[in-house]
C-alpha cells in the first residue's frame, strides 16, 4: 500500500504504508533515451533488506548502518537518542549552524521556489518528499511537538502533529540522504534559507548522537582515512610506490620524464589530490605534474599520513570527523613550511579545506588555501604554458562542480582556460553558479549499498545527463564524433562515469569524460602524441 506521492503532507511521514513514496514516474529523458529499451530497469528490492532496514520511504536504502530494533525498549532508546540530538542542534554549542538553521525553521514562506531549483525533485516529476522544504517542514513539526510549550499543549493546532516511532525517525534519516547538499535551493530562495543545511544537520544527528551513518562515508570513509591515511586504503608507503609507478608508466606512454617532488620543504605550493585519482584516473595527478613542471612552479606533494589524500568525507555528515581530518591536513602543510595549499580536482575538497576547514581552525594554524583553477588560468594568461588548440578540436562542454562554483564563486578561470585550448567549447544550460549538481554530491558518488546506486544513476544524476545530451545537440547521437565532458572533480567524474555506463553513452555515442588538466596536457605544444585515451590508436 502507498499514497499519492504528489500530495503528501508533512505529517504523512508517519503513515503506516509499505512504501510512502515509490519512485514510479520519472521525468522522461531526451532523445535518444525517450524510446523503449534505453532506460535501465530498477534493481529489485529484496524482502530481507526491507525487513532489516528502512526501505519504506521510497524503496531505497542509503543508511546501511540503520537496523530495525528487536525490542520495544530498543525502539524507545532510538527515538530518545534522536530527540536528544535534535535538541542539541538548537543549542549554542552548534554555533556554526544554529543561526541559518533557525532561519529555516521560522521564516520559510512556503513559496516553493526551492522546488524548481532542485534537480532531484524535478527528476522525480514532483514527488513531495524530494521537495527541499518538505524535510524542513517535517523537522519543524517534530521540534514543535517535543520542544515547545505551544506544541506540547496544542499539538496539531500549531503544526506540531508528528509523533515519533522508529519508522518515522528512520524515514527522516533516509530523507536526509535524498539531497546532494548542492545548495542550489539556497541560492534561489528569496528569503535566503538553506534547506540543504537542514539535510546535513539531520545527518549530523544520526552520526554524532546515534552512531549511524552510511558505511561508505564513515567506516570505509573518514574512519579508514584517520587510521590508514586515505579512503582508498593507500598507506604512505603505497603512495610512494604509486608515484614511482606513474613516473615509469607515463614515461613509457608519453616519452616524457615526469618528476613528482615529494616532501619538499618550503615549496611555494603543496598540491593536495583526492587520492582516488591515483587509482581510478592516474592521468590526472600526472597531468598536474606535467603542467606545473613545464610552467616552472615550485611545488610538492606530501607523503605523510593523510597528507597525500585531501578528501574529507566528514563535511557531508559529521563535524567531529571533519575537524579531525582537516586539522591533520593543515598540520602537515604547516610542518612542510609551504607558502600555500593548492587544491586539485576535487569539489568537496574545495569545501573542506578552503571553507569548512577554515571555520574549524585559527588562521595561523595553516597557510592560505587556494583552488587550482586561478593558478592554472594565470599560467595560461602569462604564457607559461604553450598550447595547440587544434589537438582538442572536438566538442567539449563543462560541468561546474557545486562546491567550486556555488561555495567558492570560482566561475571564470576554467572558462578562460577552455576558450584557450578547446575550439569547440560550448556551455551547458544552465551553467556557472546556476549549474545542476552531477547527482553524486554529498557522498552519493561512493554510496553503493543495496540498491542506492539506482537512485543516484536514475534520479539524482538524471538532470545532469539531460544537460549533457542538450549540450551536444545533434552531435550527441553521432558515434563518429568524440564528445568530451570536462569535469574538474573526482566525485563528479565518478558519477558521470557511472551514468555513462548505465546509459551506454560512451559505448553507443562516443561521449567521453575527464578532467580539465587532462585536456590541457593533450593540448600542449610539447605533447607529441595524444594524451587522452580515446584519441589514441
Amino acid at each position: 500500500m502507498s499514497v499519492n506521492t504528489k500530495h503528501l503532507r508533512p505529517r504523512d511521514i508517519s503513515k503506516k504504508v509499505d512504501i510512502l513514496s515509490p519512485v514510479d514516474d520519472l521525468k522522461p529523458l531526451l532523445a535518444p533515451y525517450d524510446t523503449n529499451g534505453l532506460e535501465p530497469d530498477w534493481k529489485p528490492m529484496k524482502e530481507e533488506w526491507a525487513k532489516e532496514h528502512c526501505a519504506s520511504l521510497d524503496g531505497f536504502i542509503a543508511l546501511d548502518g540503520l537496523k530495525r530494533p528487536e525490542t520495544k525498549e530498543e525502539e524507545q532508546a532510538f527515538v530518545k537518542s534522536f530527540l536528544s540530538g535534535l535538541e542539541k542542534l538548537f543549542q549554542d554549542s552548534n554555533k556554526n549552524a544554529i543561526q541559518p538553521l533557525m532561519l529555516n525553521m521560522e521564516f520559510c514562506a512556503k513559496c516553493n521556489t526551492c522546488s524548481s531549483a532542485c534537480h532531484i525533485y524535478e527528476a522525480s516529476n514532483g514527488d513531495e518528499i524530494y521537495r527541499p522544504s518538505y524535510r524542513v517542514d517535517v523537522l519543524r513539526r517534530i521540534y514543535k511537538r517535543y520542544f515547545t510549550k505551544s506544541g506540547k499543549l496544542l499539538g496539531s493546532f500549531v503544526g506540531a502533529d508528528i509523533d515519533l516511532d522508529w519508522e518515522t525517525v528512520a524515514r527522516l534519516g533516509e530523507m536526509s540522504y535524498r539531497c546532494n547538499v548542492c545548495r542550489r535551493c539556497a541560492q534561489t530562495c528569496p528569503m535566503g534559507l538553506d534547506n540543504g543545511l537542514a539535510a546535513r544537520e539531520i545527518r549530523k544527528i544520526f552520526s554524532q548522537e546515534m552512531g549511524i551513518a552510511p558505511s561508505p562515508v564513515h567506516k570505509d570513509g573518514t574512519e579508514l582515512q584517520l587510521k590508514v591515511g586515505s579512503t582508498t586504503r593507500m598507506t604512505p608507503a603505497a603512495f610512494r610506490d604509486n608515484v614511482e609507478f606513474l613516473q615509469e608508466d607515463m614515461e613509457d606512454l608519453t616519452g616524457r620524464k615526469i618528476e613528482f617532488p615529494i616532501d619538499k620543504e618550503g615549496a611555494d605550493v603543496l598540491l593536495m589530490h583526492n587520492a582516488g585519482e591515483f587509482i581510478a584516473w592516474p592521468e590526472n595527478p600526472t597531468s598536474f605534474a606535467i603542467l606545473l613542471n613545464e610552467a616552472g612552479v615550485n611545488w610538492t606533494l606530501s607523503s605523510e599520513l593523510m597528507g597525500y589524500d585531501g578528501v574529507n568525507y566528514g563535511v557531508w555528515y559529521d563535524d567531529i570527523q571533519a575537524k579531525k581530518i582537516v586539522t591533520r591536513q593543515y598540520e602537515i602543510a604547516k610542518k612542510l613550511g609551504v607558502k600555500r595549499i593548492v587544491i586539485g580536482e576535487c569539489g568537496h575538497m574545495h569545501k573542506s579545506l578552503a571553507i569548512s576547514g577554515d571555520r574549524m581552525a585559527n588562521p595561523e594554524d595553516h597557510p592560505p588555501v587556494e583552488s587550482f583553477l586561478p593558478l592554472m588560468a594565470q599560467l595560461v594568461r602569462d604564457g607559461k604554458l604553450k598550447f595547440d588548440p587544434s589537438k582538442n578540436n572536438f566538442p567539449v562542454t563543462l560541468h561546474d562542480p557545486c562546491n567550486i562554483v556555488r561555495q567558492m564563486g570560482i566561475v571564470e578561470p576554467q572558462r578562460e582556460i577552455l576558450r584557450a585550448i578547446a575550439p569547440q567549447f560550448r556551455e551547458m544550460t544552465p551553467h556557472g553558479v546556476d549549474n545542476y549538481c552531477c547527482g553524486g554530491g554529498s557522498g552519493f558518488a561512493i554510496m553503493h549499498s543495496y540498491n542506492f546506486s539506482d537512485f543516484k544513476n536514475k534520479v539524482s544524476a538524471r538532470k545532469k545527463f539531460e544537460q549533457i545530451i542538450n549540450a551536444f545537440g545533434d552531435e550527441f547521437e553521432n558515434p563518429d564524433i568524440p564528445k568530451f565532458v570536462c569535469a574538474p572533480c573526482s566525485n563528479c567524474k565518478g558519477t558521470i562515469r557511472d551514468i555513462f555506463g548505465v546509459y551506454k553513452a560512451t559505448a553507443k555515442y562516443n561521449v567521453q569524460y575527464g578532467g580539465l588538466v587532462d585536456l590541457m596536457v593533450n593540448g600542449l605544444v610539447s605533447t607529441e602524441t595524444p594524451y587522452l585515451e580515446f584519441l589514441q590508436d
